[in-house]
């Protein structure tokens, strides 16, 4: 009969956990590294050592042998670093970041379900170099009274792992858990055991017995936990959900010399561990948030069926508290969803320290990387979507703006150049975050000739031309960049998918400065509807900076003419003066939204003007009047076909109609670039 253990069911929580403890294990190797050779790090190397000793035991536990066989060559050199009060070998640390690396490299091909490759001999062999010689205290010949058909499923490692803690005056114990439905339906589970067992003990392997193995287990499968520990029985017994009298003392056939190992194997005060935190998969909030969307095209329905009973004479009163109270609830429920959708911002920066550390290897420079964020949160789908960006921009400042260590030396600046990664919420629901370098600036008359243009005269003009598809101040492609792939997918992300804002500013010989402006989430979002031409639209309030009544009849042309896009029936293309308006002094030009889409007249001469802003300037729509505020749902356009640059998306405003989400700040200046287009 098969072994009815399938370890697929704990896969998903695998990677979860793997995960998280490689991000640790990555933050250390870098504090490691930043303290330098000469200083000792013990408690990074304590920590270092418990996330790689965890891993190897869940990888263990799933039977991803490959990872465990990394897992352990690292964690070995560690054990002695230890033992050295936290000093690592000379050439330890890079071993240790390639290991960090190739673990990770397995993890995703698991989560992706791939083929687990291996484990990397060489990378292995050059672990095993660094041992001390006589530093393996465990004996090949040493067994200890575990039964043969478990010591047989220990690996090498795992042996001396659990001699050497013997060794050292630990007890170790085997604990058998067995799983029945009415243990499950109590929560007690293989998992909750090992998270339990975990706070008590060190987990040296959890072996999965198959039927044979496990005599009357119910369904024929059982689980037997080796363990170290110094707690007692009855502790241990009530985690492993076994009674005092089932544990079983694991002893030395032939006793070792006591040695001391130290603090890393001190679970006490394991800072990794964490409590009251549930994992949740992002496809689950994703469907709770389509359940929510539902929630709130229902209230408009329910809005405009109330509207029709008050316009019919009815006594709407009662139904209209109850409908506000129905409001004020599926707000509340709108930030709780919303709340656990959000991931820290620093979360989403963690890996940028790695990505600079490989790219100063890669081009020669001294750089370091400063990342300020506090409390600030995104949500989990835009935290995706603008990770590449961030990605890009720091690439391009250790790539182009920085200069080689002679060269900044020349210029009077320290050899090691700064990257500061910085955001912070504002109060219009947005995210700023901002990479800035103290590198060279960028040369716009370099840029110009490259791109065979003038010279352009500001900073957003020097932008829109680095964000051309395919531009590159690269004259050869190397592995870090020349291939005209870059700032035009900052754009995109930032600008077109996010319905977010992207500025630039940068001064010759001091650095460059790069600012995304993006919404904190853009699936529920805060927004004005109005009416133009006889149709509904809707504008984020996020993009919106101000509202304000104009008279079309008293507004001033300017002196540049603007042609109007080829919309309407009979397709043809207008010309005439800019309109402008005054605000506080400045002249601001304003597009008429019903020109634009070819819609009806105007309702009246006196209309609203939406004012936007982009790139620093500010411009105006004129429409017909404003409807008020609301949270709308938008579905974006998928389809590349019916894609229309300044059309965000969709939603429904509760009449069933798809009600078009408009980006006026790219409309405009869409509308501005074109030829004979108004400057603004």
């Amino acid at each position: 009969m098969s072994d009815p253990f399938n370890s697929a069911h704990f896969i998903a929580g695998f990677i979860a956990e793997a995960e998280d403890h490689l991000t640790s294990a990555n933050a250390n190797l870098l504090s490691i590294e930043q303290a330098g050779q000469a200083q000792a790090t013990p408690r990074q190397v304590r920590e270092l050592f418990r996330s790689l000793h965890t891993i190897k035991g869940l990888s263990a536990m799933v039977g991803v042998e490959p990872i465990v066989d990394v897992a352990h060559a690292m964690e070995t050199v560690l054990r002695e670093a230890n033992r050295a009060a936290g000093q690592l070998p000379p050439g330890a640390l890079e071993l240790l970041l390639k290991g960090v690396r190739a673990i990770e490299q397995r993890v995703q091909a698991l989560a992706k379900q791939r083929r687990v490759a291996a484990a990397p001999a060489g990378l292995i062999g050059e672990l095993n170099a660094l041992r001390q010689p006589g530093s393996e205290p465990a004996n090949a010949a040493v067994c200890t009274s575990l039964p043969p058909d478990l010591w047989n499923k220990l690996s090498a490692g795992e042996r001396e792992q659990l001699v050497q803690g013997i060794a050292a005056g630990r007890r170790a114990l085997l604990v058998h858990f067995l799983p029945a439905p009415e243990r499950a339906a109590a929560g007690i589970s293989i998992s909750s055991v090992r998270e339990r067992v975990s706070a008590l003990a060190e987990i040296v392997k959890i072996v999965p017995q198959s039927m044979a193995d496990a005599g009357d287990a119910p369904g024929g499968l059982a689980f037997a936990l080796i363990l170290l520990t110094e707690a007692d029985d009855a502790a241990v017994a009530d985690a492993g959900a076994s009674a005092p009298g089932d544990l079983i003392p694991i002893t030395l056939d032939n006793p070792l010399p006591t040695v001391d190992e130290g603090a890393a194997e001190d679970d006490g005060d394991d800072e990794i561990r964490r409590r009251g935190i549930v994992r949740v998969e992002v496809s689950r909030l994703d469907d709770a948030l389509e359940k929510l969307a539902a929630l709130v095209v229902t209230q408009f329905r329910l809005t405009r069926a109330l509207a029709t009973l008050r316009t019919a004479g009815a006594d709407v009163r009662a139904l209209a508290q109850v409908l506000a109270e129905n409001g004020r609830q599926l707000r509340d429920l709108r930030a709780s969803i919303m709340r656990a959708r959000m991931v820290p911002v620093l979360e989403l920066l963690e890996r940028v320290p790695l990505i600079v550390r490989g790219l100063s290897r890669a081009t020669g420079k001294n750089a370091r990387v400063e990342i300020s964020t506090g409390k600030a949160e995104l949500d989990k789908s835009v935290a995706e979507r603008i990770f590449p960006a961030v990605v890009q921009l720091v690439r391009n400042a250790v790539d182009h703006a920085l200069e080689l260590p002679a060269e900044r030396q020349a210029a009077g600046k320290p050899e090691v150049g700064v990257i500061n990664v910085a955001c912070f919420e504002r109060a219009d629901n947005q995210l700023e975050l901002t990479i800035a370098d103290d590198g060279r600036g960028i040369d716009a008359v370099a840029v110009a000739r490259r791109a065979g243009v003038p010279v352009p005269a500001t900073d957003d003009a020097l932008l829109e031309l680095l964000t051309r598809p395919g531009l590159s101040t690269k004259t050869e492609i190397t592995t870090t960049s020349g291939r005209g792939v870059g700032m035009d997918v900052v754009k995109r992300v930032a600008v077109d998918e996010l319905r977010g804002e992207l500025s630039m500013q940068t001064v010759a010989g001091r650095g460059t400065i790069f600012t995304m402006r993006i919404p904190l989430s853009i699936t529920i979002v805060d927004a004005f509807s109005f009416v133009c031409g006889g149709e509904t639209f809707v504008v984020p309030v996020a993009m919106v900076e101000e509202i304000q009544e104009v008279d079309l009849s008293r507004m001033v042309q300017g002196p540049d003419r603007r042609k109007l896009p080829r919309v309407g029936p009979d397709r043809r293309r207008a010309t005439r003066a800019t309109d402008m308006i005054q605000r506080r002094g400045e002249a601001v030009p304003v597009l008429r939204l019903d020109e634009i889409f070819g819609l009806g007249a105007p309702e009246s001469s006196r209309r609203k003007a939406i004012i936007v802003r982009r790139n620093g300037e500010p411009f105006a729509f004129a429409v017909d009047r404003m409807l008020g505020q609301q949270e709308v749902v938008v579905r974006p356009l998928e389809d590349p076909l019916v894609r229309v640059s300044g059309i965000s998306g969709t939603t429904d405003l509760g009449d069933g109609r798809p009600t078009l989400v408009l980006d006026l700040a790219a409309l405009g200046g869409k509308l501005m670039a074109e030829p004979g287009g108004v400057a603004a």
